[in-house]
């Protein structure tokens, strides 16, 4: 049996109550295996390690009692191999010598435990819960790390493409970065599925629109810096939610509008400049013109200019790429959508200047197109 367990048979493994008894007394055998199955465990019988062998082979257990002096091979050898080939196993040594060195040898080696003949009953039954017990937590254990370490591959992939944009940041944004990492880190934990493409369209609209209104050259790099950042609160959100297809409930809207404050909570408290940026902008992108946004109803020039800015980048680039539950619209239906919440989603004047550079903006859109067909999540 091979070593690489997929998901679904290891959480078989965890059901099994198979035991395999390994003696070469057949009457001993035959006892421990009355024992168990009186307790509702199913049980195969073995006279010697050769015979184990193959019965591993053809199926699983849970749990091996195995004689410590057999013919031939010897038990402690023979679980000294079963514990290498077959890992998912508990073993549990059963020896006539009651000697302290030979216990210790065997618990070393990394037996569940050890039982002395003659043996009674109680004494067998505690020994063998107590082992699949071990057994079973430490098989969890090895799920909970496997799944933990899948969680942390992907997140270390989405981390390092914010870590390429960190790159590019300015002197004085490089006193925060260490910071910044940290707490991208802590999201990664959870949930950050945007992409690269997603995350740099995003950031050169959002610095397109903050240098033609006039903002600091300092200040537009800030924004440009701080707004892949604007959905980080989705790691909150459940995928049945986040990835639905379809159009949301008023239940499942309240929670997915949720991801604006759990964003700020994230990013804000924090003494970097980018940071607070980024909080702002996380905070109140979804803000609306016409004070009809989430999460506080902020209205008119009340939103901050970095999340007015965002709002407009983070619209058109949700409705010109593909989504989960939409494909990318041509660029003139995307500008007269839009056009037509003017002065309602959209401060008035900076969406006159974002269309106003329909040129530059279709040269990011193309210089940072998605490269295949993606699954993305929904913009809400």
């Amino acid at each position: 049996m091979t070593l690489l367990l997929d998901r679904s048979a290891q959480h078989t493994l965890l059901e099994l109550t198979r035991v395999l008894i390994v003696d070469d007394e057949e009457p001993i055998r035959r006892l421990l295996g009355y024992m168990l199955q009186t307790h509702g465990y199913e049980t195969i019988l073995a006279s010697d390690a050769r015979e184990a062998r193959m019965r591993l082979e053809e199926q699983p257990f849970a749990l091996m009692l195995c004689d410590v002096n057999m013919p031939g091979e010897s038990g402690m050898d023979l679980c000294r191999s079963i514990l290498t080939q077959h890992p998912h196993t508990a073993i549990i040594m059963v020896t006539g010598l009651d000697s302290s060195v030979l216990a210790n040898a065997a618990l070393d080696m990394g037996a569940f435990g050890y039982i002395v003949k003659p043996f009674e009953s109680n004494e067998v039954m505690i020994d063998v819960a107590n082992a699949l017990r071990r057994r079973r937590l430490e098989l969890e254990n090895r799920l909970h790390r496997e799944n933990l370490e899948d969680v942390v591959r992907t997140r270390t992939m989405a981390l390092q493409q914010a870590l390429e944009w960190l790159e590019r940041s300015e002197k004085e944004l490089r006193l925060s970065r260490e910071e910044t990492i940290q707490r991208l880190a802590i999201a990664a934990e959870y949930r950050d599925s945007a992409t690269a493409q997603h995350i740099q369209r995003m950031s050169h609209y959002c610095e397109l629109l903050a240098r033609k209104y006039g903002l600091s050259s300092e200040r537009c790099d800030l924004i440009r810096t701080a707004s892949p950042m604007h959905d980080i609160g989705k790691i909150g959100t459940p995928d049945h939610v986040l990835l639905k297809p379809g159009k949301f409930t008023q239940e499942e809207f309240n929670v997915i509008s949720q991801h604006a404050e759990i964003g700020y909570r994230i990013l804000s408290g924090s003494d970097a400049e980018i940071l607070k940026v980024a909080a702002s902008i996380a905070w109140t992108h979804h803000e609306r013109w016409d004070g009809n946004g989430y999460p506080r109803k902020l209205k008119g020039e009340a939103i901050p200019v970095e999340g007015r800015i965002a709002a407009i980048a983070d619209a058109f680039d949700a409705l010109t790429t593909a989504r989960v539950y939409k494909p990318a619209f041509p660029l003139d239906h995307a500008v007269d959508l839009m056009t037509k919440h003017r002065g309602e989603h959209f401060d008035p004047e900076l969406l006159d200047i974002f269309f106003a550079s329909l040129s530059d903006i279709t040269l990011i859109h193309d210089q940072y197109a998605d490269q295949s067909p993606r699954r993305m999540l929904r913009e809400s």
